[in-house]
């Protein structure tokens, strides 16, 4: 297959495992979004489940939040790991939502990337899930499949966002984001395929022979 026809490919068989597919962390509107994909920064989506609905209990919103001592925060998302970094900045950015946005969280990309703990990943996931701005957040899981499937070069998450954009039609990339991420999961995961195992690897690329040994991002 050349690459446009594994990205049709990939893209059809996608929608046909996960035509809605759902996202993974408890939220109920773009602000308890941004906390919770802040959270999954080196930590998994379970673990980050577990612990915002505690954090959420003690305070769900930009103004609650503002108020919060640091410690209080910490306490509770100790699990996720980077937990001193992440307490500081989910109250920081708290409070800058209260001085700058009256509460609300920017529809604004440019605007997410400059609070404190939101990368472009981070912005970009909020954009895409909670206001439905065409956005393509490229996570380790995305970065890795993107090139055992011969859609990107790998030299960085950067890149590999780049390179999926120019591929696949806009109008696919929130669900396509998701899509990508389902499926690592559950068939292509770091450890049970290589390239050489999952239906997706097997059909575009049938006469691989070696495992395929994937950039880090």
């Amino acid at each position: 297959m050349l690459k446009k026809e594994r990205a049709d490919y990939i893209r059809q068989r996608l929608k046909e495992l996960y035509p809605d597919p759902p996202i993974p962390l408890i939220h109920k509107d773009a602000y308890t979004l941004l906390v919770a994909v802040l959270l999954s920064a080196q930590c998994t989506d379970e673990r980050v489940n577990q612990v915002t609905p505690k954090l959420f209990a003690l305070a769900n919103n930009a103004c609650d939040m503002s108020r919060v001592a640091e410690q209080q925060v910490y306490d509770i998302i100790r699990p996720c790991g980077l937990a001193p970094q992440k307490s500081k900045a989910i109250v920081r950015l708290s409070q800058i939502l209260m001085e700058q946005y009256d509460g609300e969280v920017p529809e604004d990309m440019a605007a997410l990337e400059t609070l404190p703990g939101v990368g472009h990943k981070t912005a970009s996931v909020v954009m895409s899930q909670a206001f439905g701005q065409p956005a393509f957040p490229v996570d380790t899981h995305i970065h890795r499949l993107a090139q055992r499937w011969g859609l990107s070069n790998g030299n960085s998450v950067t890149q590999t966002e780049k390179d999926l954009k120019r591929l696949f039609p806009k109008e696919s990339w929130n669900a396509l984001h998701l899509q990508i991420i389902y499926y690592g999961r559950e068939f292509c995961s770091a450890r049970n395929c290589n390239g050489l195992s999952c239906e997706i690897c097997r059909t575009c690329f049938p006469n691989r022979k070696n495992p395929i040994k994937t950039r880090k991002a």
